[in-house]
Protein backbone atom coordinates (compact mmCIF):
# COMPACT_ATOMS: atom_id res chain seq x y z
CA UNK A 1 0.00 0.00 0.00
CA UNK A 2 1.17 3.61 -0.84
CA UNK A 3 2.42 4.85 2.83
CA UNK A 4 0.60 8.17 1.82
CA UNK A 5 -2.44 6.59 1.63
CA UNK A 6 -2.37 5.71 5.09
CA UNK A 7 -4.72 6.65 7.78
CA UNK A 8 -5.98 8.35 4.71
CA UNK A 9 -10.07 8.15 4.36
CA UNK A 10 -11.48 7.82 0.92
CA UNK A 11 -12.73 11.22 1.31
CA UNK A 12 -9.75 12.29 2.31
CA UNK A 13 -7.70 10.76 -0.58
CA UNK A 14 -10.15 12.37 -3.24
CA UNK A 15 -10.31 15.97 -1.52
CA UNK A 16 -7.08 16.51 -0.73
CA UNK A 17 -7.76 20.06 0.84
CA UNK A 18 -7.44 20.27 4.54
CA UNK A 19 -10.08 22.87 6.03
CA UNK A 20 -12.48 23.21 8.19
CA UNK A 21 -15.40 23.94 5.50
CA UNK A 22 -14.28 20.62 4.13
CA UNK A 23 -14.87 18.77 7.42
CA UNK A 24 -18.23 20.90 7.28
CA UNK A 25 -19.28 19.89 3.96
CA UNK A 26 -18.88 15.99 4.66
CA UNK A 27 -20.10 16.37 7.78
CA UNK A 28 -23.69 17.78 6.50
CA UNK A 29 -23.47 15.47 3.44
CA UNK A 30 -23.38 12.33 5.69
CA UNK A 31 -26.10 13.14 7.87
CA UNK A 32 -28.36 14.19 5.44
CA UNK A 33 -27.55 10.80 3.34
CA UNK A 34 -28.17 8.91 6.56
CA UNK A 35 -31.85 10.89 7.06
CA UNK A 36 -32.37 9.84 3.56
CA UNK A 37 -31.74 6.36 3.75
CA UNK A 38 -33.50 6.52 6.86
CA UNK A 39 -36.38 7.28 4.52
CA UNK A 40 -36.13 3.89 2.92
CA UNK A 41 -38.18 1.97 5.72
CA UNK A 42 -40.26 -1.81 5.96
CA UNK A 43 -42.38 -1.74 8.78
CA UNK A 44 -41.68 -3.89 11.37
CA UNK A 45 -42.82 -3.19 15.04
CA UNK A 46 -41.13 -2.10 17.59
CA UNK A 47 -38.04 -1.77 14.91
CA UNK A 48 -38.35 -0.92 11.36
CA UNK A 49 -36.15 -2.41 8.50
CA UNK A 50 -34.42 0.62 7.15
CA UNK A 51 -31.25 1.81 5.29
CA UNK A 52 -29.84 3.83 7.92
CA UNK A 53 -26.92 1.49 9.01
CA UNK A 54 -25.85 1.30 5.76
CA UNK A 55 -25.54 4.45 5.82
CA UNK A 56 -23.88 4.46 9.27
CA UNK A 57 -21.31 2.04 8.08
CA UNK A 58 -20.42 4.06 4.86
CA UNK A 59 -19.97 7.12 6.97
CA UNK A 60 -17.46 6.12 9.18
CA UNK A 61 -15.33 4.07 6.51
CA UNK A 62 -15.79 6.89 4.40
CA UNK A 63 -14.90 10.07 5.97
CA UNK A 64 -13.21 8.29 9.17
CA UNK A 65 -13.85 8.27 13.31
CA UNK A 66 -13.70 11.92 14.18
CA UNK A 67 -15.90 13.68 10.96
CA UNK A 68 -18.05 10.35 10.95
CA UNK A 69 -19.10 10.36 14.86
CA UNK A 70 -19.85 14.62 14.48
CA UNK A 71 -21.94 13.61 11.23
CA UNK A 72 -24.32 11.70 13.25
CA UNK A 73 -24.29 13.65 16.66
CA UNK A 74 -25.64 15.94 14.16
CA UNK A 75 -28.14 13.82 12.43
CA UNK A 76 -29.25 12.97 15.96
CA UNK A 77 -29.58 16.58 16.92
CA UNK A 78 -31.18 17.37 13.80
CA UNK A 79 -33.92 14.98 14.36
CA UNK A 80 -34.55 16.27 18.25
CA UNK A 81 -34.73 19.68 17.34
CA UNK A 82 -38.03 18.50 14.85
CA UNK A 83 -36.34 17.93 11.05
CA UNK A 84 -37.85 15.11 9.89
CA UNK A 85 -34.59 13.20 9.92
CA UNK A 86 -35.80 9.97 11.33
CA UNK A 87 -37.35 6.96 10.04
CA UNK A 88 -40.31 7.53 7.78
CA UNK A 89 -39.80 11.52 8.17
CA UNK A 90 -40.59 11.16 12.50
CA UNK A 91 -38.35 13.47 14.85
CA UNK A 92 -38.31 14.90 18.59
CA UNK A 93 -37.07 13.18 21.45
CA UNK A 94 -40.27 10.32 21.90
CA UNK A 95 -37.87 8.57 18.98
CA UNK A 96 -34.51 8.83 20.81
CA UNK A 97 -36.18 7.80 23.93
CA UNK A 98 -38.87 4.59 22.33
CA UNK A 99 -37.94 1.45 21.25
CA UNK A 100 -35.29 2.42 18.57
CA UNK A 101 -33.22 4.87 20.52
CA UNK A 102 -30.73 2.72 21.55
CA UNK A 103 -29.79 1.82 17.65
CA UNK A 104 -29.94 5.46 17.23
CA UNK A 105 -26.83 5.87 20.24
CA UNK A 106 -25.23 3.25 19.06
CA UNK A 107 -24.79 4.49 15.09
CA UNK A 108 -22.87 7.70 16.95
CA UNK A 109 -20.32 4.86 18.38
CA UNK A 110 -20.39 2.49 15.58
CA UNK A 111 -19.64 5.09 12.78
CA UNK A 112 -16.79 6.43 15.24
CA UNK A 113 -15.07 2.55 15.37
CA UNK A 114 -15.84 1.71 11.67
CA UNK A 115 -13.82 5.33 10.97
CA UNK A 116 -10.99 4.48 12.50
CA UNK A 117 -10.82 0.68 11.47
CA UNK A 118 -10.92 2.14 8.38
CA UNK A 119 -8.03 4.75 8.79
CA UNK A 120 -6.28 1.70 9.54
CA UNK A 121 -6.55 0.39 6.10
CA UNK A 122 -9.42 -1.96 6.54
CA UNK A 123 -11.84 -0.01 4.20
CA UNK A 124 -8.54 -1.37 1.34
CA UNK A 125 -9.63 -4.91 0.57
CA UNK A 126 -13.11 -6.75 0.93
CA UNK A 127 -12.37 -9.30 3.72
CA UNK A 128 -11.29 -6.69 6.57
CA UNK A 129 -14.08 -4.52 4.71
CA UNK A 130 -16.60 -7.18 5.81
CA UNK A 131 -15.03 -7.31 9.41
CA UNK A 132 -15.16 -3.58 9.80
CA UNK A 133 -18.68 -3.07 9.13
CA UNK A 134 -19.46 -6.47 10.87
CA UNK A 135 -17.95 -4.68 14.03
CA UNK A 136 -19.59 -1.62 13.72
CA UNK A 137 -23.16 -3.77 13.37
CA UNK A 138 -22.31 -5.46 16.26
CA UNK A 139 -21.90 -2.32 18.12
CA UNK A 140 -25.03 -0.76 16.98
CA UNK A 141 -27.11 -3.36 18.28
CA UNK A 142 -25.55 -4.05 21.80
CA UNK A 143 -26.74 -0.49 22.30
CA UNK A 144 -30.26 -1.30 20.53
CA UNK A 145 -31.15 -4.98 22.52
CA UNK A 146 -29.73 -2.86 25.67
CA UNK A 147 -32.57 -0.38 25.33
CA UNK A 148 -35.11 -2.30 23.27
CA UNK A 149 -34.71 -4.80 26.25
CA UNK A 150 -36.84 -2.18 28.13
CA UNK A 151 -39.67 -2.25 25.69
CA UNK A 152 -39.82 -5.81 24.81
CA UNK A 153 -37.90 -7.61 28.46
CA UNK A 154 -34.76 -10.29 27.38
CA UNK A 155 -37.26 -12.93 26.62
CA UNK A 156 -38.60 -11.18 23.06
CA UNK A 157 -34.82 -8.75 22.32
CA UNK A 158 -33.58 -11.07 20.38
CA UNK A 159 -36.55 -11.91 18.35
CA UNK A 160 -38.11 -8.46 17.71
CA UNK A 161 -34.67 -6.81 17.57
CA UNK A 162 -32.25 -8.79 16.01
CA UNK A 163 -32.75 -11.45 14.34
CA UNK A 164 -35.30 -10.47 11.80
CA UNK A 165 -32.37 -7.75 11.16
CA UNK A 166 -29.55 -10.43 9.96
CA UNK A 167 -30.52 -11.32 6.20
CA UNK A 168 -31.28 -7.50 5.25
CA UNK A 169 -27.75 -6.49 7.24
CA UNK A 170 -25.85 -9.39 5.68
CA UNK A 171 -26.71 -7.60 2.16
CA UNK A 172 -26.07 -3.97 3.62
CA UNK A 173 -22.54 -5.20 4.93
CA UNK A 174 -21.79 -7.09 1.66
CA UNK A 175 -22.86 -3.72 -0.19
CA UNK A 176 -20.24 -1.34 2.13
CA UNK A 177 -17.77 -3.98 1.70
CA UNK A 178 -17.73 -3.94 -1.86
CA UNK A 179 -18.24 -0.19 -2.44
CA UNK A 180 -14.78 0.42 -0.29
CA UNK A 181 -11.96 -1.68 -2.17
CA UNK A 182 -13.78 -0.65 -5.36
CA UNK A 183 -13.06 3.21 -4.31
CA UNK A 184 -9.51 2.33 -3.43
CA UNK A 185 -9.28 0.47 -6.56
CA UNK A 186 -10.38 3.54 -8.69
CA UNK A 187 -8.35 6.02 -7.01
CA UNK A 188 -5.15 4.02 -7.56
CA UNK A 189 -5.69 4.34 -11.29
Amino acid sequence: MNTNLANLTLADTIWKEKSIAKDIILVASTSLMIALMAQIVIPMYPVPFTGQTLGVLLTGALIGKKRASLSLLSYLLMGFIGMPVFVGGTFGIARLAGPTGGYLIGFVFAAMIVGYLCEKGWDRNFITSVFAMIIGSVVIYSFGLLWLSNFTGWSKVLSSGLIPFISGDIIKILIAASILPAGWKLIKK
